[in-house]
């Protein structure tokens, strides 16, 4: 499969790539074949298993490697800024890819991009600011629906309407409800599996509610980076 770089820390040997199916992978240093160290922009050719980048080839790179090499003395004395998050700058920069962070941006992406994306992470304001939009839309397509059943004088027989057009958008949203809500799981650094928990009854749902209310990992986990838009505290450099 082929992929572009989309980070690569050179001193931990670690790095984000993503690929032609839309999908993020993450590769390590053991994972690269050749002498050619990927700078972001390369073009790359690998293996997928889950999602991680096996047997990393550099097809084409954007910065080559004599460059790479005059610049790791610099990368070596500076503090690794991998994962880090302090602004939504910062992430985009960190990304390649200009990412919003509004409340309706994320629920657009997670019915477009991310509508079977369960790899990836999810922030909190990410996962409330999709059912905050996702509710709206349920309740205004009830609304028109009882409405269309008023106007054709089905509210005291059989509202249909009313019924069936938030019911299919409930149908349709289903995946990405899903999706939304392990990758929520992901950003606290646990297995998307404990999904799961909500076939508990009475007390799974509780437990998936506690966890979509906890605060993102504040580093980059197996699933991915610190999602954009969250602050990530300056590591603690002893003095002396």
């Amino acid at each position: 499969m082929r992929g572009e770089v989309l980070h690569y820390d050179q001193a931990q040997g670690f790095g984000f790539a993503a690929a032609v199916d839309g999908n993020r992978y993450t590769f390590a240093r053991e994972d690269l074949r050749g002498t050619a160290i990927p700078g972001k922009g390369t073009e790359i050719e690998f293996q997928p298993s889950g999602s991680q980048a096996r047997d990393v080839f550099v097809i084409h790179a954007q910065v080559g490697a004599a460059q790479m090499a005059a610049a790791a003395p610099a990368a070596a004395t500076s503090v690794p800024q991998f994962g880090r998050r302090g602004s939504d700058q910062e992430g985009a920069a960190y990304s390649g890819v200009v990412a919003t962070t509004g409340l309706w941006s994320y629920f657009r992406r997670a019915l477009t991009t991310d509508y079977v994306n369960f790899r990836a992470r999810a922030r909190r304001k990410e996962y409330w600011g999709y059912y905050l939009f996702w509710t709206l839309s349920a309740v205004a397509l009830a609304a028109i629906g009882f409405g269309i059943d008023g106007a054709l004088g089905n509210l005291d027989a059989e509202p249909i309407v009313g019924f069936v057009l938030p019911g299919l958008f409930i149908l349709a949203t289903l995946l990405p409800s899903i999706a939304v809500t392990i990758r929520r799981i992901h950003d606290l650094g646990l297995s998307g599996w404990f999904y799961l928990l909500i076939l508990l009854p009475y007390v799974g749902s509780l437990i998936i509610f506690v966890f979509t209310l906890i605060p993102s990992q504040k580093h980059d986990n197996k699933w991915g980076p610190v999602p954009v838009g969250v602050n990530v505290p300056p590591p603690y450099v002893p003095v002396g």
